[in-house]
């Protein structure tokens, strides 16, 4: 299996996120060459990769492992996103009491495992933990998610409805009418947290290679990863290539490239933020289909994105790298941004950027072993719950590798099948088509 090396190796020089402003420098590890052995090898330096190392070589530490990154560790989604730890799996909404509190405890494990790792390690990492807001803008939809929060508090969940002086004293939102409160989320700059984390992956024995893109996998026994100028075998191999993952010849029916475009303001002055009424609860996103989201980041800028078709983009032949003009993106994140709070058009944009999100049609992820390969993990998916879910997978696939997956039986993210999606100029079409017809993203319910 191959891949599109100028797709995979892009510079993104030019689309910094706001993540980085302020991140430790650390210097490059070198890129693999040579032939090398490994115990386990993998593919991919962002929140899934580094993870499964850190748990990996915590719980194993007699065993080799091999990363290989194609540029930097973070250099994908996990360090171009809004920023948001978030609870539940995306596409998965059930009124089942049992699997509703058991889809939260594992996503709030994902988020004290994060929060754990910085404390055990004392890593220099922003991050906040105030809870986070889905916002509603139609009066039926508010209703319907008190009714929603009701039964979540029914079944010992910690959510709350807010409405009215509630919601105002929280976060002042042109056109909002109601929001659920998560006050167990929170907020990561995912470049700050890898960054810390390579250091200790590193000292656990993990060998970390940077610039590095992967020309073939050859499945076998063992497997053998082939990058520009060496190559890894190994018996386990772990995909940890979110959207890129389709280029390497896997999962092409069951993840696409979304173009994910964002923004950020400069830094508020107090009175800028009292005026905001932001108080607490640094994230929030909205009920569009299109969704809206921003947060409140720790030196007191907003991170927004979404909001409109223009927000996201699919590229003809599913490119991991997006090499078109975002002006139009960019015009319509803002508009809608000062859309729901007028008071930042005084606001200077200090950054604008694109990441690469793994899409599913349900849009719920899989962690698993490659069907035909239990010696090939796997997490894709993550469609825009990356942030928890993507750290998550380290556990998870760890698990797998240890061959005891009893605590992750029943969620509906293990060995999820995917499929669905067409192969382009198809997909192409129907995105595009679909899209502009109805204003909202094509998607199967599970």
């Amino acid at each position: 299996m191959s891949t599109d090396l100028t797709d995979i190796h892009a510079s993104f020089d030019d689309n910094q996120a706001v993540w980085t402003d302020g991140a430790v420098e650390l210097p490059p590890c070198p890129p693999l060459t040579g032939a090398q052995k490994a115990d386990v090898v993998i593919i991919g330096g962002g929140f899934t990769g580094m993870s499964t190392a850190y748990h990996v070589s915590r719980r194993f530490p007699e065993r080799k492992v091999v990363l290989v990154e194609a540029r930097r560790v973070a250099n994908g989604a996990s360090g171009r996103n809004g920023g948001q730890l978030l609870n539940w799996v995306n596409g998965v909404d059930t009124t089942d009491a049992e699997l509703t509190r058991r889809v939260f405890d594992a996503t709030l494990h994902g988020i004290e495992g994060v929060l754990g790792i910085i404390a055990r390690h004392g890593l220099n990492v922003r991050h906040a933990r105030d809870g986070a807001l889905e916002v509603f803008t139609q009066a039926a939809e508010a209703e319907h998610a008190h009714e929603k929060v009701e039964r979540l508090q029914r079944w010992g969940l910690p959510q709350r409805f807010l409405r009215d002086a509630a919601l105002s004293d929280t976060l002042r939102m042109n056109g909002a009418v109601g929001a659920i409160l998560d006050p167990t989320a929170g907020q990561l700059n995912g470049v700050d947290y890898l960054r810390a984390l390579r250091p200790v992956v590193e000292a656990q024995g993990v060998t970390i290679y940077e610039d590095s893109p992967v020309t073939a996998v050859e499945l076998g026994r063992p497997h053998r990863v082939r990058c520009l100028q060496g190559s890894v075998e190994a018996p386990t191999l772990v995909l940890a290539t979110g959207g890129y993952t389709a280029r390497l010849g896997f999962f092409r029916s069951g993840v696409f490239p979304l173009h994910s475009h964002c923004l950020a303001t400069a830094p508020l002055l107090p009175e800028e933020r009292e005026e905001l009424g932001w108080r607490s609860a640094r994230s929030f996103c909205d009920d569009m289909d299109r969704i809206s989201y921003g947060c409140l980041t720790t030196d007191g800028r907003i991170v927004f994105g979404g909001g409109s078709n223009a927000a996201y983009d699919y590229a003809y032949g599913g490119p991991t790298a997006w090499r078109f003009s975002t002006k139009a993106a960019m015009d319509a994140i803002e508009a809608r941004l000062h859309q729901y709070f007028p008071r930042l058009r005084a606001v200077g944009i200090t950054h604008r950027w694109t990441g690469t999100l793994g899409i599913t049609l349900s849009r719920v992820c899989s962690m698993g072993t490659l069907p035909g390969h239990d010696s090939v993990l796997y997490a894709v998916g993550f469609s825009g719950h990356g942030v928890t879910l993507a750290n998550l997978a380290g556990e998870v696939l760890t698990d797998l590798y240890s061959g005891d997956n009893g605590r992750w039986r029943g969620q509906p993210f293990l060995q999820k099948r995917l499929g669905g999606i067409p192969p382009d100029p198809l997909r192409w079409i129907g995105y595009h088509l679909y899209t502009r017809l109805t204003g909202r993203s094509p998607r199967r319910s599970t």
